[in-house]
């Protein structure tokens, strides 16, 4: 049995990585705006295969692209990484 099926056997939960819960709420917001991921990349200056894996949870994201996908998304930062 793996360690993973052993944790998951005792009840043991981990929590969901951060880059994949701002990655949902950038998706969220982006969807509850009616933004196609095209335009919110080029709203926030950035590449369409990049947010894409933003919002996948397969990219780490820095600082910066975090504060220009809120701007572009008209939120806060704190929206973005909210558990």
């Amino acid at each position: 049995m793996t360690l993973s099926a052993q944790v998951r056997r005792l009840g043991i939960t981990t929590p969901t990585p951060l880059r994949v819960v701002v990655g949902h709420n950038i998706r969220r917001e982006r969807e509850r705006l009616g933004l196609p991921q095209d335009e919110l990349a080029h709203r926030a200056g950035i590449h369409v295969t990049y947010l894409s894996g933003v919002e996948n949870g397969h990219r780490n994201i820095t600082l910066n692209v975090l504060e220009k996908i809120a701007h572009a998304l008209g939120v806060t930062e704190v929206a973005l990484v909210n558990r």
